[in-house]
């Protein structure tokens, strides 16, 4: 096996032990010892490939979205066609497991806001404005976008909320695809419907 190819799976094998750990015990509690018993290796090795616990905790609440390209969406429809991506990543590649962490992280540890607060930052306010240029509601339209994803995500796997939970993938899309379209093709300063 390659130097890189043993790194890289040491690497992954410290970030699926900092995610199980953060997951059990929350950021405080876990420690680079505790995640590198749990990996199987030297506590060094998570220093070396990490640096500190701030960067490991950085990587391992990195999502990438992969939003899709707006130009090859129907205009009309991307506010639902978002939604569907973004709930078929949160229920497919990427684990509610993985979305719980990154939440319950992002509302008690500052570092882990900050990540989260970059990655949609970066993420969504391109999206945004591919889609609708820049302009002075530019920032506001990521903001409007951002929370209601985020507090979809908030209500769907950390509080449970029975209704959102019962609710299937594509009836949420089409629920939530009009508040989304508003935000990003309407005009800000006007009702939804007049």
């Amino acid at each position: 096996m390659a130097f890189t190819e043993r790194s890289e799976k040491t690497r992954e094998a410290i970030l699926r032990a900092t995610r199980r750990m953060l997951t059990m015990r929350g950021y405080e509690a876990t420690t680079i010892r505790a995640i590198a018993a749990e990996a199987g290796i030297d506590p060094s090795m998570v220093m070396r490939y990490y640096g500190n616990k701030e960067g490991l905790l950085a990587a391992a609440v990195d999502v990438d979205l992969h939003l899709p390209d707006p130009n090859n969406m129907e205009r009309e429809r991307i506010g639902e066609l978002l939604a569907a991506h973004v709930l078929s990543r949160w229920e497919g590649d990427l684990s509610d497991e993985f979305i719980t962490l990154i939440l319950r992280s992002a509302s008690t540890n500052s570092a882990a806001a900050e990540q989260l607060r970059r990655v949609f930052a970066d993420q969504i306010l391109t999206f945004v404005r591919a889609v609708a240029g820049e302009d002075s509601h530019t920032k506001w339209r990521a903001a409007m976008l951002s929370s209601q994803v985020l507090g979809l995500a908030y209500c769907r796997y950390i509080v449970n909320l029975p209704a959102m939970v019962e609710m299937d993938a594509s009836t949420l899309a089409a629920t939530l695809g009009p508040v989304l379209q508003h935000y990003l093709t309407g005009e800000l300063d006007k009702p939804l419907h007049e």
